[in-house]
Formats: C-alpha cells, sequence, structure tokens
C-alpha cells in the first residue's frame, strides 16, 4: 500500500508496451464510470489507455499523447487525502500544448489546481439535469448542441467560483458552473457525466473534444491492429518457437486462437478440455469449427469421466468451481508436456485477458488501496514457466467481436453468450451426475434454439438453462410425474456489470415450456427468472 503524499507518484500504466501509436490518456480518480470514457474514446475509432491518476510524467512521456481526460471519483478535493495529478503532469501538459478536459471530480481537480474554488453544493445533484448553454457561447467543446441539453449528474461539490482564464460555457438550474473552458490553455471541465447513456448527447462532445479539439485521428481500426500483432509475435518467438493456449469455444479464446494461428500456423497448439460439463455437443462443434473453418491447431482432451468422478458428492458451488479449476490444470499441464514430447519446447502461453481486467487491476481505488497486477493464468503450475501472450489485452468484448468479423470469423461464432468456465456444473444447483448434466444438455440446446429461431439470441447478453434441486407434482399422460424444475435466465446487459432480465414475449416462453417439458426427460416445470443485477447476479452459482 502506499501513503498519499506530494511525492509519492506511481510508475504504473496499464503495461500495454505500445509507446509509437498515438494515444488519449484517461487518468482514472476511481470512478465507476472510467472504463465508460475509455469505450466511448475508443467508439470514435481513437485509441486510449487508462491510467491512475498518480501516474508519473515519466511513465507518461513514453507516449505521443494527444489529449488527457480527467475521470469521476468519489473524493472531494479539497480533503486531505483527495488523489491529484502531480505537478509534473501539469507542467507536461502545459510544455506539450495537451489539451485536457476534466470530467466531474476531473473538472474540480481542474478547478482547484488553477485557483477557482470548489466546496459542498446545497443539494446533491443525481440523476438526468437540463444543461443551457450561456448566451453568445460559441465553445468548440459545445459545437452542434442546442441551447438545452440533457446530461447526467452525479456529484455532492460544486464550483463556486471559476479559476483566472477560465469562463462558464454551460449552467443548471441548480449550478452556474457546469461546462468551463479556457480556451488559451486548451483547459475545459464539464461537472456532468457526457460518457454515460443517460446524456445522448455526451457522445458529441467527447467527439468534439477528441477529433475537433485535440486533432486525434481516428484511425483504431482492428485490421490494422491484427495485422501489427501477428508481426510482433512473429518477432517475439522467432521463426521456430512454439505457443499453447486453452481454447474454449467462447469468442475472447476463439479469436486469440485464430489470430495466433495467422500469425505463426501450426506453431500454435490450442489444447480445449471437455469436463463433462459443456454444452450439448460443444465439444464436437468447436473441433469441427476451429479446425476445419478456421485451421486452428487443436486437439481435444475429453476428460469428462475424471471430473464427473471428482464432483460426485460435492454440492457447495465454490467446492465445484475448486475442483474444476485445479483439474483443468492439471490436464492441461499434462497435455502440454505430451506436445513438448513431439514438437520440442513451448516457452509461451496465450491468453485472452481483456481490457477490463487490465482496467481492474490499475484503476485508482483510494489511499489504503494496494495495487496488484493482472497475471490470471488460471494458475498454472510455476514449473510449466511460460511467457505470457495477451493478444486481446488493449480491447473491450465489442472491440474482440469487430477484431473476430475481421480475420473472417463467422458471426454465429463471434456473438456467442459468454459461457462460465466451470461450465453446466454451477448451472446445476446440488449435485452434479452425469444423468442430469445431459437433462440439463437437452433443455439448454431447446432454448438457445427457440432465441436463435425467434432472433432474440442477439438482442440478449447471455442466456441460459438452470437445473433446480427441487421436484414438482406434474400430469403426464393419465399418470402423475415427480420430476425436476427448470429455470430459463435470459438477461440483457451491455458490460455484464449490471444486467435486466429479458423481456421475453409470452409466445415464445410457451413454446419452450411444452418442448422442454414433451422433449426432454426429466423435466416436468419450467420458470422464468425474472431477477435483474444487482442485487442478484447473472449466473445462480
Amino acid at each position: 500500500s502506499f501513503k498519499m503524499g506530494k511525492d509519492i507518484y506511481l510508475k504504473q500504466s496499464s503495461q500495454l508496451g505500445n509507446h509509437e501509436r498515438p494515444q488519449v490518456a484517461i487518468l482514472d480518480f476511481g470512478s465507476q464510470y472510467s472504463h465508460l470514457i475509455a469505450r466511448r474514446v475508443r467508439e470514435l475509432h481513437v485509441y486510449c489507455e487508462l491510467y491512475s491518476c498518480l501516474v508519473t510524467r515519466a511513465e507518461l512521456e513514453k507516449h505521443e499523447i494527444n489529449a488527457i481526460i480527467l475521470s469521476g471519483g468519489p473524493s472531494s478535493v479539497y480533503e486531505e487525502n483527495a488523489p491529484h495529478v502531480s505537478p509534473d503532469v501539469w507542467a507536461l501538459t502545459q510544455e506539450r500544448g495537451i489539451p485536457v478536459l476534466g470530467i466531474c471530480y476531473g473538472m474540480q481537480e481542474l478547478a482547484h489546481v488553477f485557483g477557482g474554488t470548489v466546496a459542498p453544493g446545497l443539494h446533491h445533484e443525481y440523476g438526468k439535469a437540463m444543461v443551457n448553454r450561456v448566451d453568445g457561447c460559441n465553445s468548440p467543446l459545445l459545437e452542434g448542441l442546442p441551447s438545452q441539453f440533457q446530461m447526467w449528474m452525479s456529484h455532492g461539490d460544486k464550483l463556486h467560483a471559476v479559476p483566472e482564464g477560465f469562463k462558464a460555457v454551460g449552467s443548471t438550474t441548480n449550478a452556474q458552473y457546469v461546462c468551463i473552458e479556457n480556451a488559451d490553455t486548451k483547459m475545459w471541465g464539464l461537472q456532468f457525466h457526457p460518457e454515460v447513456t443517460h446524456s445522448p448527447m455526451g457522445p458529441t462532445i467527447l467527439k468534439n473534444f477528441v477529433i475537433h479539439i485535440a486533432g486525434a485521428k481516428p484511425d483504431w481500426v482492428m485490421t490494422d491492429y491484427a495485422n501489427e500483432f501477428m508481426q510482433d509475435v512473429r518477432e517475439k518467438v522467432g521463426p521456430n518457437g512454439h505457443v499453447i493456449g486453452a481454447v474454449s469455444g467462447g469468442v475472447d479464446s476463439t479469436v486469440a486462437a485464430v489470430l495466433m494461428t495467422r500469425a505463426i500456423g501450426d506453431r500454435f497448439h490450442a489444447i480445449m478440455v471437455d469436463n463433462g460439463c459443456l454444452r450439448k455437443d460443444e465439444a464436437k462443434n468447436v473441433l469441427k469449427r476451429m479446425r476445419e473453418d478456421c485451421g486452428v491447431n487443436l486437439r481435444c482432451v475429453d476428460a469428462s469421466d475424471l471430473f464427473l468422478d471428482k464432483l460426485r458428492g460435492v454440492i457447495d458451488p465454490e467446492e465445484k468451481r475448486k475442483i474444476i479449476g485445479t483439474t483443468f490444470i492439471e490436464v492441461f499441464a499434462k497435455e502440454a508436456m505430451r506436445i513438448e514430447e513431439e514438437s520440442g519446447p513451448c516457452d509461451y502461453l496465450l491468453q485472452g485477458t481483456l481490457y477490463p481486467d487490465v482496467i481492474e487491476s490499475i484503476s485508482y481505488k483510494g489511499p489504503s488501496a494496494t495495487i496488484k497486477t493482472h497475471h490470471n493464468v488460471g494458475g498454472l503450475p510455476a514449473t510449466m514457466k511460460l511467457k505470457l501472450l495477451e493478444p486481446l489485452r488493449e480491447l473491450f468484448k465489442d472491440e474482440v467481436r469487430e477484431l473476430g468479423i475481421a480475420l473472417g470469423i463467422d458471426e454465429a461464432s463471434v456473438w456467442r453468450h459468454p459461457f462460465p468456465g466451470p461450465g453446466l456444473a454451477i448451472r446445476i444447483l446440488g449435485e452434479v451426475t452425469r444423468e442430469r448434466v445431459e437433462i440439463l444438455q437437452q433443455a439448454d440446446a431447446i432454448v438457445i434454439e427457440e432465441l436463435v429461431k425467434s432472433g432474440h439470441y442477439r438482442k440478449i447478453g447471455q442466456a441460459f438453462v438452470v437445473l433446480l434441486p427441487v421436484k414438482s407434482v406434474g400430469v403426464m399422460g393419465d399418470g402423475r410425474t415427480y420430476e425436476n424444475v427448470a429455470s430459463v435466465r435470459c438477461v440483457e446487459t451491455t458490460d455484464y456489470m449490471t444486467a435486466d432480465f429479458y423481456h421475453l414475449p409470452y409466445e415464445i416462453m410457451g413454446i419452450m415450456s411444452s418442448r422442454v417439458i414433451n422433449e426432454v426427460r426429466g423435466i416436468n416445470r419450467l420458470c422464468y427468472d425474472i431477477s435483474s443485477k444487482p442485487p442478484a447476479t447473472i449466473e445462480w452459482e
């Protein structure tokens, strides 16, 4: 952990290591919306990276920075332990003439540093607010916006006086200074959050700042990214090096595997482990798709008996996860050794880490937080001594899909819903047995088939069936039945951090219900889960 003090700034960045590519730097003060700022900038086809607000000048100087955006945050700028940008970083922005945009806490930081007054407001403002442009305002930041527009507010403090050289260009009924500018020093501040979906004109403001004011080029495209990575990996691995990686059939591992195959061909060895808890025919379908359609050098290890034996009698979900995790590592390591015997040493491990994982490890978490680096190798044994290759480390999920399409991977694979590592084991509440897996596989396949057929699959973030450890009475033909209850879970989400249950039409539910109950022996009642996250999670275990 570190103490907040004048001289203690972190050398921490996202370790992405690409210093040539021009970028917008986002300095994170701990806002829950920081990753959204990055998403919005990327949507403009401009490359950006997120840094802790305590980043050093030396770290930023390694990069060609077009603009700096200061995020929101939960602190108050005038408090003793509040985070502040290093004076050296401010000096860098002025020496290089780098435009700065402060959002919420970021605007208060601007005002605090340059001599304005920030203090608590009389009212907390949270929610939608109408922002009025100041009469005669021709700020380039508000170019193309009407005289009044809706934005999302979330703040307690407010600006009571602007620093010298700044002027107000936008206000609300509650706050006089919600949008300020100093065109001479290229500094702008917003009290509202343009990055959230509740601010419909927000993208226009960000585009005005990033492209029109800062002059960033919208040239961040996935085909270039793919070519850049392939070139990079060929140099790193060399003409004879080998790489191994686990493939699950999900979009991340599929895209990473295809990218690696394009770069080094059969010297990339993909391993798929069938843990007995995959979807119906999953191993067969992934082998066909990856080997035949994408040309990936893939082998599948059927370890279903081993996994199901170890899961016998286990009910606790955490215990299930642990057993599946450690068994996966054993099986993967054994197969990797077999590959090394056949092909020679493998020095590199391919992993599908995404940018949100990286952000989680570098974002500012307050004075008491320890900063951890994100190397989630799934706990592979240290004896394997592998160097990591993470081609998706700089990408958000939607960019991974874009990259998949640019690589020519079929749309069905690119738009697949996420599937948990432990698979159906955590969708079977209670004990996992081969019989229960088969019941769930059949029900799940029917539900997914109906969602695809009715055109709802693509609108849903995740859809699956859960098999409950509960039996209920039913009637079939002339007899009574006493069988299992299952529940369908469909959610709408963009980031998987929050989710609403999907409003599936009744007639589709009706088709699913009659098909599952008629076609799957062992289920006589189907429910639909209508909980949102929070408070419920997406998965049941």
